[in-house]
């Protein structure tokens, strides 16, 4: 889909590699500029470089420095994810790179974004969806935040919604001819994803208070431990949906479990619940609700999501070069989603001097 657009990319951690992935992944020619010697940042052939093409520079060397700032003004985007300032005193700031490629887009991958007061501080993924206000939600009631693996500030809230503005720049450009400069900020998408549960609060479905809401308060809307140490997922919102639910564990006519909304219930079915799904392995629960609308599913690691049927049959998780890794997304009319293989560090650097010479 985005065969014919060239991205560079500055060799980071994290959100910005995952963007890069992703959109080598959709068909852009990708090239990472790793850096020349020194200790490697992730693995010499990682994951994240599937599809890519790698050439090995040193930035703070000035020939290395001509070759960077030659090799971007052939792009159509650009990903670093720095701290505010420091392409600038490389010499690669969008200022610096536009005046030779005005239809540049130059994407910026940071946690707290390009300006206030956090800009120049450091941080993790936790730290900034705690401040975006996306963590608040992440625990039972009473119990500190939990912190998810990355997915919701990292990937979600950084590396997306980079990809949806560099793709959003390069439709600008090719109309206008001008580039633009791309604040990917962790903090700011982290919060924008949350605009979801603001329609729900404002709808009376969500409270400010843990475990109280539509989707973490009810006892049909949690996961439960299983007598094997599995876990089930149950979130079967819709009445049709409850409906099933109840009538796959003969509740139908429990005058309780019929009081569906009643939130003064919710604590007592809970516990209901916990103590009938730690009655059976999860292989047990997993036959009963299979095939059936009552909304749940096992929960699963990756491993075992290779395994799984559904996503077997999708050949959603792969196993390239002995590496588990999930298959490109999403998907598009009559291509496959086969993973490329990820180059070695540098390992296109003579190809793509040759190329750059030629020009």
């Amino acid at each position: 889909m985005l065969q014919g657009i060239r991205i560079i990319e500055i060799e980071g951690l994290g959100p910005g590699p995952f963007a890069a992935m992703h959109l080598a992944d959709l068909g852009a020619d990708v090239i990472t500029i790793h850096r020349k010697g020194g200790a490697a940042i992730t693995a010499d052939q990682s994951v994240l470089d599937r599809g890519k093409r790698s050439i090995a520079l040193d930035l703070k060397d000035p020939d290395d420095l001509a070759t960077a700032k030659k090799l971007i003004a052939t792009a159509d985007g650009l990903i670093e994810g720095f701290r505010p300032g420091v392409m600038e005193r490389l010499g690669l700031g969008p200022e610096d790179l536009q005046s030779d490629n005005p239809h540049l887009v130059y994407g910026r991958m940071t946690g707290w974004g390009q300006t206030g007061p956090r800009a120049q501080t450091a941080g993790h993924d936790l730290n900034y969806i705690a401040q975006s206000g996306a963590l608040h939600y992440a625990s039972e009631p009473g119990s500190p935040p939990i912190t998810p693996a990355t997915l919701v500030g990292d990937i979600g809230g950084g590396a997306l919604y980079l990809v949806i503005g560099i793709l959003s720049g390069i439709l600008n450009a090719q109309r206008t001819g001008q580039g633009t400069v791309v604040d990917a900020a962790i903090v700011d998408g982290s919060a924008h994803m949350m605009t979801l549960l603001m329609a729900l609060k404002q709808a009376g479905g969500l409270a400010t208070e843990r475990g109280t809401s539509l989707l973490d308060g009810p006892h049909w809307s949690r996961s439960y431990a299983c007598a094997d140490g599995g876990y089930l997922s149950v979130q079967c919102l819709e009445p049709q949906f409850y409906a099933a639910f109840l009538a796959k564990l003969d509740l139908t006519d429990d005058r309780e479990f019929t009081r569906q909304h009643d939130k003064a219930l919710w604590p007592k079915l809970t516990t209901r619940l916990t103590d009938l799904f730690l009655s059976q392995p999860r292989s047990h629960w997993e036959a009963l609700f299979e095939g059936s609308d009552a909304c749940v599913a096992t929960v699963l690691s990756p491993k075992e999501a290779a395994e799984a049927p559904h996503t077997a049959a999708r050949n959603i998780w792969q196993t390239p070069n002995g590496h588990l890794q999930a298959a490109p997304a999403p998907r598009f009319d009559g291509q496959t989603a086969a993973i490329p293989p990820a180059p070695k560090r540098g390992e296109h650097t003579d190809e793509i001097l040759r190329d750059l010479n030629a020009i």
